[in-house]
């Protein structure tokens, strides 16, 4: 039962490229909140950044901070169900995509399945992410992590 379970800190990457971004992010952040067992304790400024080992528009991207008693496997599970309501497709590698929700921390966990992997293994490489996450948990991201991402271009484009 999830009125059982205690709540664990967890960070949701949210990123899309296709049809209204901006909103999609907006709307899907809201959603968040509503997800079984779980509260949005805190949201990321919004960025845009070209694809990174993507094609297409450019990305609006944001991180979340989310309190939750789901489990991992059953966070992603609801966060692919978000997806998959946004229309998102998965016709080949690093499509555009509607919507693209991550679950990059949960807790302390250490997960490595075929499924689910955590932390989050290309997170540490990606500037679209460590600069949201940043937003919220500074003391998560190292110089060495932003000396990873230097290069790779990003711009704030709202407070949320």
């Amino acid at each position: 039962m999830l009125a059982e379970r205690e709540p664990v800190t967890a960070y949701v990457a949210l990123g899309a490229n296709l049809g209204h971004a901006r909103k999609t992010v907006l709307d899907n952040l809201a959603a968040l909140d509503q997800l079984p067992g779980t509260r949005c304790t805190g949201r990321s400024r919004l960025y845009r950044t070209a694809p990174f080992e993507a094609q297409g528009p450019d990305f609006i991207n944001a991180v979340a901070q989310l309190e939750t008693r789901l489990s991992a496997p059953d966070l992603l599970d609801a966060l692919q169900a978000l997806e998959n309501q946004a229309g998102r497709l998965r016709p080949y590698l690093n499509a555009p995509r509607t919507l693209d929700l991550d679950v990059l921390l949960y807790g302390q966990a250490r997960i490595d399945s075929p499924r689910l992997t955590l932390p989050h293994p290309r997170m540490w490489g990606r500037a679209f992410v460590l600069h949201p996450l940043a937003d919220l948990a500074p003391e998560l991201v190292t110089p060495a992590d932003w000396a990873r991402v230097a290069g790779q271009g990003i711009q704030v484009i709202t407070h949320g």
